[in-house]
């Protein structure tokens, strides 16, 4: 079975869930105990959820951005 059949869409993750995810598939990969095969499908599995989270820390990032710039300009409907 491949990654993706027994592993949501990581599009769909929260960056809890990817997060999560991600600490079992490095722990899984430092146990050693996989085939070359199952390393390299957890790898790609691992990069996948790094990117996810890194978006998700990316939007966090701009969203806190755009909030401090909109309490630093004052509205001045003058």
């Amino acid at each position: 079975m491949s990654a993706e059949a027994k592993h949501p869409d990581v599009a769909q993750l929260s960056y809890e869930q990817a997060r999560e995810e991600l600490v079992a598939v490095v722990a899984q990969l430092e146990a050693g105990a996989a085939t070359l095969e199952q390393s390299l499908g957890l790898w790609e599995r691992g990069e996948a959820l790094a990117a996810r989270c890194e978006a998700w820390l990316q939007g966090a990032s701009q969203r806190l951005d755009a909030a401090r710039g909109q309490q630093e300009s004052p509205d001045s409907g003058e």
